[in-house]
């Protein structure tokens, strides 16, 4: 699959962010990461589907990654696939019926996905691989950017990749938390193909010029592989 980065707005400047958005994208970044925390499931409280559908009356058309850190999560689900979502990942520990709820999303013409903590085994994948379009891997304990990454999350995104090449489905594979030009090319050759950047993009002095080299690693290390 072609490689995506995805600039999580965790980390940009929300008195602006509509214009830092935009910014991203006009500097080659692929999908808009959107992190949703509850101050329940994790220790933080971030933003709510109105500021979703708010960016998209703002006429941002790019595909939204929606990351729902709730919990329950049956609820958010359909309101945000009311804002506008494109992607919408859920955590198994958050809802009882995992099944059900990413079949929900995608009976609304959104894709699913599922999201693994540093310590969630991944034998769930297993039970629900047909009815994923991505999975993503958490290299930090969700919760807060700017976390250091975990180096022992390349294992499980090797894991997981093993699992999705298994499967026959075209299935993305993202990792998320502490994700650099400096560690990028190490997440490629592990088998990632979407890598979410918060800190390290948003608190560059030139985006264009982030983004431009995390591709150039991950262009490298796909050459090299």
């Amino acid at each position: 699959m072609t490689p995506f980065i995805a600039p999580s707005i965790l980390a940009a400047d929300f008195a602006r962010l509509g214009d830092e958005v935009n910014a991203v994208l006009d500097a080659g970044a692929d999908i808009i990461h959107f992190d949703v925390m509850d101050n329940h499931y994790v220790p933080n409280l971030s933003v709510g589907p109105l500021v979703l559908d708010s960016l998209r009356k703002h006429g941002i058309t790019a595909p939204m990654d929606v990351h729902l850190m709730v919990k329950p999560v049956d609820r958010l689900v359909g309101d945000f696939i009311e804002s506008g979502a494109n992607i919408i990942s859920v955590h198994p520990e958050a809802t009882e019926h995992l099944h059900r709820t990413l079949s929900v999303i995608r009976d609304a013409g959104v894709q699913p996905g599922i999201v693994f903590n540093p310590a969630t085994p991944l034998t769930v994948l297993a039970e629900v691989i047909e009815l994923v379009d991505l999975v993503l891997i958490m290299s930090v304990n969700p919760g807060f950017g700017g976390q250091k990454f975990i180096p022992q999350s390349l294992d499980k995104l090797a894991q997981a990749r093993a699992m999705i090449d298994a499967s026959g489905r075209e299935i993305r594979l993202e990792i998320d938390g502490g994700i650099k030009t400096e560690n990028i090319a190490l997440a490629a050759a592990a088998g990632a193909d979407t890598f979410v950047a918060g800190s390290a993009i948003f608190g560059s002095a030139d985006y264009r010029e982030t983004i431009t080299a995390m591709k150039a690693e991950i262009a490298s290390q796909r050459a090299s592989g």
